[in-house]
C-alpha cells in the first residue's frame, strides 16, 4: 500500500529480517541432536539496516551507499558445544525465537501506524 515511504521500507526489510531469522533459529531447533551442527544467526536488524542504507543517497555517486540491499548470510555463532560438536542451546534459540517475534510484531505495529496516519492525513480515517 505504502512502499514509497521510507518508514514503511524499513518496517518491511524489519519484517523480512524478522522472518528469515526465524527461519535460521527453526534450522537450528531441527539440528539440536546432529552431531557437529554449529548453530547459526542472522546480525541484528540495525546493524544490517545501516550496512544497507548508511546515507541518504541524493544522486548516484554519493559515498556510502550499498548497491546490494540484500539480506545478509546466516553466521555461525561461537559458542561452547556438546561432546558431539554440537553448538545449539535449546534455551538460547527460544530466547532468540522470542526476539524475532517481537521485532516482528513491531515491524508491523509500525506499518500499521504509518497506514493510519496516511489515511487520517487524506481524510480517510476512521
Amino acid at each position: 500500500m505504502l512502499p514509497k515511504l521510507e518508514l514503511t521500507q524499513m518496517a518491511q526489510a524489519m519484517a523480512a529480517q524478522a522472518g528469515a531469522r526465524m527461519g535460521v533459529i527453526a534450522e537450528n531447533i531441527a539440528n539440536a541432536d546432529t552431531p557437529g551442527y554449529k548453530a547459526r544467526d542472522l546480525p541484528d536488524f540495525a546493524d544490517t539496516y545501516r550496512a544497507n542504507d548508511p546515507l541518504r543517497a541524493t544522486r548516484p555517486g554519493h559515498i556510502g551507499v550499498s548497491e546490494s540491499g540484500r539480506m545478509p548470510e546466516a553466521r555461525i555463532v561461537p559458542a561452547s558445544g556438546a561432546p558431539n560438536g554440537n553448538t545449539v542451546s535449546l534455551e538460547g534459540e527460544m530466547v532468540k525465537a522470542a526476539e524475532a517475534r517481537q521485532s516482528h510484531e513491531m515491524a508491523l505495529a509500525i506499518y500499521r501506524s504509518t497506514s493510519e496516519l496516511i489515511r487520517l492525513a487524506l481524510g480517510r480515517g476512521r
